[in-house]
């Protein structure tokens, strides 16, 4: 794994291991059960949109390691925490901008080392709007996808550069089992051959396949990354998503035309002074 991946994970591991000497797995499983029903993400995104359209899965993202804070009014301030009262960044505004203009879905990042992030912006986000929400973090540990649904979210992200086949089904097993939604992210033909055989397991309703246009060694993007990739995975297309480096209605359009009609979008609308006019006009 590149450096800056690595880092994030190392700090990852770290984080959940605090995380779960804090909160014993009865409370979690409590939590859980006392939590309002999943929305249905996979239905949101497929439920095919006519094949002049495309499905948005829209992102709340305040920061990146590439990129550092996306707008200086999305800085917290010296000394203000992250999702504390005095903290000016509002997800759910964000939230209700991107239903207005027409998202099928919202991604919410949670990490907040490294993107600014914080748990609570799950439920904050649900209740705000309709749409579901896809917890956009690093899943390291299983204990994560029960912390995930405690906290209210639709879906989790898994990242196949990050987990091993292994850990991958059985978190596929475990989420279907909570009622989340999977995306299960690759960023290279490697990782998408190993993958592979698992899109749609334990049931084809509940997982999504990602790729990543991002180049993890270079950090740079390129939206052909997703047609290349696309032929390995034909029978799949009706659960591909195509994620980083989208920014016009043409790209829409060219993705639709490979048969790739749900796309992740974060930081392009995140740049904008309003985001959701920024999905609105992606989306004309």
């Amino acid at each position: 794994m590149p450096s800056v991946l690595d880092d994030i994970i190392a700090a990852k591991k770290d984080e959940v291991a605090e995380r779960k000497a804090a909160k014993p797995m009865t409370e979690l499983e409590a939590e859980v059960a006392q939590a309002d029903p999943p929305r249905n993400f996979f239905a949101a995104v497929t439920r095919h949109t006519p094949t002049d359209r495309t499905a948005v899965i829209a992102e709340i993202k305040r920061k990146s390691p590439s990129a550092g804070w996306i707008r200086d009014e999305y800085r917290p301030g010296d000394g203000v925490a992250i999702a504390s009262a005095e903290d000016p960044f509002l997800p759910e505004n964000i939230a209700r901008r991107y239903h207005a203009a027409g998202a099928s879905a919202i991604s919410c990042l949670t990490d907040g080392p490294f993107f600014g992030g914080d748990l609570s912006y799950i439920e904050r986000v649900r209740e705000a709007v309709p749409l579901p929400v896809l917890r956009k973090d690093f899943i390291v540990d299983a204990w994560q996808l029960w912390e995930s649904r405690a906290a209210g979210a639709d879906a989790v992200l898994l990242i196949a550069e990050c987990l091993t086949e292994g850990q991958i089904v059985d978190m596929m097993i475990l989420a279907q089992r909570l009622g989340m939604t999977v995306l299960l992210e690759v960023h290279s033909a490697e990782n998408l051959m190993r993958v592979r055989p698992h899109v749609g397991f334990p049931h084809p309703s509940y997982c999504l396949l990602g790729i990543n246009n991002r180049d993890l060694s270079t950090m740079t993007v390129d939206l052909s990354h997703t047609l290349r990739l696309a032929d390995l995975v034909e029978e799949h297309r009706g659960v591909l998503v195509s994620e980083s480096g989208i920014r016009t209605p043409d790209d829409l359009k060219k993705l639709r035309q490979s048969g790739v009609q749900i796309v992740l979008v974060g930081e392009t609308l995140m740049r904008q002074d309003d985001p959701g006019v920024a999905l609105a006009d992606l989306l004309r």
